[in-house]
C-alpha cells in the first residue's frame, strides 16, 4: 500500500490556478452555476459548497503564517467530504441518487503536507495552492482531474456580502475573480422561505437579507471592477447559453458545451431546488415562484426591494439572446 501512495503521489498536480468565487444569499443559483462549470477541460470545478470558511463557511479563514501546516490543513478541512464517501454525493437529502465521491482524507492531507514541504516562503497564497492540490488530488475519481486547468471555481454562499472577507479573498487571490448572482426577490422569497422556513419565514426579515445582499454586490462591483462579475438568475435561466459564454471569456477559457448541462463529475444531475424535482438540466419554472405570492406579498417586495434591485441591475452584466 506504501508503494502504490508513493506512486500516486508522485502523479498529483499542483493546482495553482486563481479561484472564481460564485458567492451571494442563498436560492440565487450559486448551485445551478457551480454545476454548469463542472466537466469543463479547463476548470477545476468544486463538486459542493466550499466550506473552508472559518470558524464558519460563510467568513474568510484566517490563515496565521505563524502557525504549524497541520493546524491550517484542519482549519480548512471540509468534514463533509466524509459523508459524501461513505453514502456518495448528492446535493439535496430529499433525492435518492447519490454519486460515488471516493474521496481520500488521510491522502488529502499527506499531499497537502507534502505540497508546502516543497515551497519556500509559506505565505496565505501557497497555502490555498496546498488546500486545493490536496482537494483535488485526493477525490479519485475525478473524471476532470487531469489537464491543464486556468481556474478554479468554488460556491460559498454569503462570502461576498461581508467587506472583509472579500477584502481578504482578493488579498489571497489578487487575479480572482468573484461572480454573484442576484435574483428577482418576488422569485427569490418563494424559494428562500420554502426551503428554510425557520430563516426566511419571516418576509420582511428575509427582504432585509436579500437587501443587504443586493447592497453588498454593488458595493464589490465598484470596489473590485473588472474582477466582479454579476449576473441575474434570469439571464442565467433564459439565456444560458450565452451567459456561459460571457463567463467563459470573464474566466479567460474556452467555451465548451458542457458548460450548458449542471453535472456532478460530468454526470447530469437534478436542481437544487425546494419545489417539486424535475428531470436534470436548467429548472425554467424556478422563473415563475412569484405566482405564489399573494398581492399583499408582492406589494410588501415592491416596497422594500425596488430601489436596491434596480441599482444592483445598472451594475449587472446584460447578456444579449
Amino acid at each position: 500500500m506504501n508503494s502504490v501512495l508513493h506512486a500516486y503521489l508522485e502523479q498529483v498536480q499542483p493546482v495553482t490556478a486563481p479561484l472564481a468565487l460564485i458567492s451571494q444569499i442563498q436560492r440565487s443559483g450559486g448551485s445551478m452555476l457551480s454545476q454548469l462549470f463542472d466537466g469543463h477541460p479547463e476548470v477545476h470545478a468544486h463538486p459542493y459548497e466550499l466550506k473552508v470558511g472559518y470558524p464558519k463557511k460563510y467568513i474568510w479563514p484566517e490563515i496565521r503564517l505563524k502557525g504549524s501546516p497541520k493546524q491550517w490543513f484542519e482549519i480548512l478541512f471540509e468534514d463533509i467530504v466524509v459523508e459524501h464517501l461513505h453514502f456518495g454525493y448528492k446535493k439535496m437529502s430529499k433525492y435518492k441518487d447519490s454519486f460515488l465521491f471516493a474521496f481520500l482524507p488521510f491522502v488529502q492531507r499527506t499531499i497537502f503536507l507534502n505540497y508546502l514541504d516543497s515551497v519556500g516562503t509559506k505565505t496565505q497564497r501557497s497555502v490555498f495552492n496546498a488546500y486545493m492540490t490536496s482537494y483535488f488530488g485526493a477525490w479519485i475519481n475525478n473524471q476532470n482531474r487531469l489537464g491543464q486547468k486556468k481556474i478554479v471555481t468554488a460556491f460559498t454562499p454569503r462570502l461576498a456580502m461581508t467587506e472583509k472577507n472579500i477584502e481578504c479573498f482578493f488579498n489571497t487571490y489578487p487575479e480572482g475573480r468573484l461572480i454573484s448572482i442576484v435574483r428577482d426577490p418576488k422569485n427569490w422569497f418563494p424559494s428562500a422561505t420554502r426551503h428554510q422556513l425557520n430563516k426566511y419565514g419571516d418576509i420582511r426579515h428575509a427582504l432585509d437579507q436579500w437587501v443587504e445582499n443586493a447592497k453588498s454586490m454593488v458595493k464589490n462591483k465598484r470596489t473590485y471592477g473588472d474582477r466582479v462579475c454579476i449576473l441575474t438568475f434570469e439571464d442565467l435561466i433564459r439565456r444560458t447559453e450565452s451567459t456561459m459564454h460571457y463567463l467563459a471569456g470573464f474566466l479567460n477559457i474556452g467555451f465548451d458545451s458542457i458548460l450548458l448541462t449542471p453535472t456532478f463529475n460530468r454526470i447530469p444531475i437534478k436542481p437544487n431546488t425546494s419545489f417539486k424535482v424535475e428531470k436534470p438540466g436548467i429548472m425554467n419554472s424556478a422563473l415563475e415562484r412569484y405566482k405564489t405570492l399573494s398581492q399583499e406579498e408582492i406589494a410588501i417586495i415592491t416596497e422594500m426591494t425596488d430601489a436596491v434591485y434596480n441599482q444592483v441591475l445598472d451594475v449587472a452584466v446584460s447578456i444579449d439572446d
